[in-house]
């Protein structure tokens, strides 16, 4: 799962880098599934993840039936790239209106499953903290903050979230990446969040996260 999610995020790159140049303009219609496929070298569902994720931000318009367009109401500066040049503050805002909202519905509607999965991504956070490994501990992160968004029962907000988390690891990426201090200091919270959520209490989940992006410096 977290394979497929960092090739849809590289094509949903690829395929807004061909827009902001011009290789597929405004109202043109964008190749089928298996020509992307072959120009991308990923397979259908990859394709698919990142037209849709493309599809929810405005940059592409599916018709049914017609096949995939180009929005001809996008700007020559997407939103991806808009996101790219916010600084902390606008980022943190949006985080924050996203965040709230994700953790609330995941402590109601959380299953087995996905607390495994959040679990599993805690774990590997913590253990890339104790390593010193920087990349696979922002790695964990986002695919810890990604499983909560997975288990909020809402699949559109977790679609919405998952085309962040590039404007997060862009962020990230701006860090010392010599040092995993700001993971470090948030980890107990993060531990807190997992719990507040298997417990189903999302007052104390909500809380949390606000916890955790107060110390998101």
């Amino acid at each position: 799962m977290e394979k497929a999610s960092k090739l849809s995020d590289r094509v949903i790159i690829a395929i807004q880098k061909d827009i902001s140049q011009g290789k597929y303009k405004p109202g043109q219609k964008i190749p089928a599934e298996p020509e992307l496929m072959v120009q991308y070298a990923v397979g259908r569902s990859t394709i698919r993840e990142a037209i849709k994720t493309l599809a929810i931000s405005g940059v592409l318009r599916v018709q049914q039936g017609a096949g995939t367009f180009v929005n001809e109401a996008i700007t020559a500066e997407s939103l991806d790239q808009r996101l790219r040049r916010a600084d902390f503050e606008e980022i943190n805002q949006v985080r924050r209106m996203l965040d709230f909202e994700i953790v609330k519905l995941a402590a109601a509607n959380r299953t087995e499953e996905d607390m495994q999965q959040m679990e599993k991504q805690l774990n590997l956070r913590k253990k890339a903290i104790l390593d010193q490994a920087y990349q696979p501990c922002v790695e964990a992160d986002i695919a810890f903050h990604m499983a909560i968004a997975r288990a909020c029962g809402n699949q559109v907000m977790a679609d919405l979230y998952q085309s962040f988390t590039l404007v997060i690891r862009n962020f990230f990426a701006k860090r010392d990446t010599q040092s995993i201090s700001h993971f470090a200091i948030s980890h107990h919270l993060h531990e807190q969040l997992f719990k507040a959520i298997k417990n189903g209490n999302q007052r104390l989940s909500r809380q949390v996260m606000e916890d955790i992006l107060d110390n998101n410096y």
